[in-house]
């Protein structure tokens, strides 16, 4: 087992209404009169009201060369991770001399040294923090990252890892590119970043921490689909790859892949408390509840995040993570599904579920769950 310890979701200080950044970007994506009221529909439909932007609005209309835009991603990139590694930290009751394992998750920007080690200094981490800078799993890369850090501290139940996130989607809009992909991709991304802090099974029982534990992770490649989504890059940067094949490919496997990981699990789709997904857009929302048979309210929070912010690739489970344990009140034994999907086409599935006192996490006495790590431990 490990435990989610806490969960710092930020994002950058420019905040726009969808309608006014609609009237910058429309100009600069295409000069065509029909082209642009085709934009104009389609961010209009996205059910985005609002996003963060890491630059001021104006500053878009110039246009930056990939170097600059990247420039700035590292820049600001580092700054955001930093408040939230700061503030997961804080909130957790841990210093960052603790921490054993850092992993950073990104698609919009590229960096070596990684923004990971960047922050080594910064936020003063051990030096001999163990690093893993993570790049191309776009969207899933939020739920990815939990879940190797689980698999990391099944095996080393005394540590502390950290998954930091960052995307600036924002700094990816091309220029003079009306394809249908940047026309559906310029209205629905924002920025943002989020922090998850995570402890091993012994730690978090030696600080009496109360987050949900991971019960189980499960990762899926879908067949024939790497062309569904991804990003191309060129000479103006990241120019991204969006088709409406994502939505199929939902209907036709996920909900037998969610139902097959909560049978290993001995549990059902109506056992489960909390539904934590990642706000992909609307049709992709829609393609979740209805391929597991769920309540028109069951994503209600991933359906309010993505208004209030757009999807922020990587981060955007992680802030409905961090909305969902915001509101609180989960009892012992209470059950969450976390799930992301991104380029690959891949899904990765979370099983959550709130501890109980003063028995351990599946139920087995503390005792028989000092002696379940040690095996692993010894396993490992």
């Amino acid at each position: 087992m490990s435990r989610i310890a806490a969960v710092a979701a930020v994002l950058p200080q420019y905040s726009y209404a969808q309608a006014d950044i609609t009237d910058v970007i429309a100009p600069m994506i295409t000069t065509d009169g029909s082209k642009q009221a085709v934009l104009r529909r389609m961010h209009a439909g996205s059910r985005v009201d609002r996003r963060h932007l890491v630059m001021p609005l104006e500053d878009y209309r110039s246009g930056l060369s990939f170097t600059e835009s990247n420039d700035r991603f590292i820049g600001a990139a580092t700054d955001l991770a930093e408040v939230a590694l700061r503030e997961g930290l804080q909130r957790a009751g841990l210093d960052a001399a603790d921490v054993d394992m850092i992993m950073f998750t990104s698609v919009t920007g590229i960096s070596a040294p990684s923004i990971d080690a960047l922050l080594v200094p910064r936020v003063g981490l051990r030096p001999d923090v163990k690093r893993v800078p993570m790049f191309g799993l776009g969207c899933v890369g939020g739920a990815a990252g939990i879940a190797r850090l689980h698999d990391y501290l099944v095996g080393h139940p005394d540590d502390v890892a950290v998954l930091v996130s960052v995307e600036l989607c924002s700094l990816t809009v091309q220029r003079d590119d009306d394809s249908m992909a940047n026309l559906v991709a310029s209205g629905l991304f924002g920025d943002g970043g989020a922090a998850v802090v995570m402890v091993g099974a012994r730690r978090a029982e030696a600080m009496g921490l109360r987050g949900p534990d991971v019960v189980d992770v499960r990762s899926r490649l879908y067949p024939d689909s790497g062309h569904l989504l991804g990003f191309n890059p060129g000479s103006t940067g990241f120019r991204i790859v969006l088709t409406g094949g994502i939505a199929a490919v939902v209907d036709d496997y996920f909900g037998e892949d969610v139902r097959g990981f909560l049978r290993a699990n001995e549990l059902e789709i109506g056992d489960i408390d909390c539904w934590i997904a990642h706000p992909g857009g609307p049709r992709v929302l829609e393609a979740f509840s209805s391929s597991l048979g769920l309540a028109d309210d069951a994503l209600a929070l991933s359906w309010r995040s993505m208004a209030a912010v757009g999807n922020l690739s990587s981060s955007s489970v992680l802030h409905v993570l961090a909305d969902s344990l915001a509101i609180g009140g989960r009892t012992a034994g209470d059950t969450a599904m976390l799930f992301a999907l991104g380029p690959g086409l891949s899904a990765e599935l979370i099983l959550l579920r709130w501890p109980g006192e003063p028995v351990g996490a599946d139920g087995a006495e503390p005792a028989a769950v000092d002696r379940a790590i040690d095996a692993a431990a010894n396993a490992a």
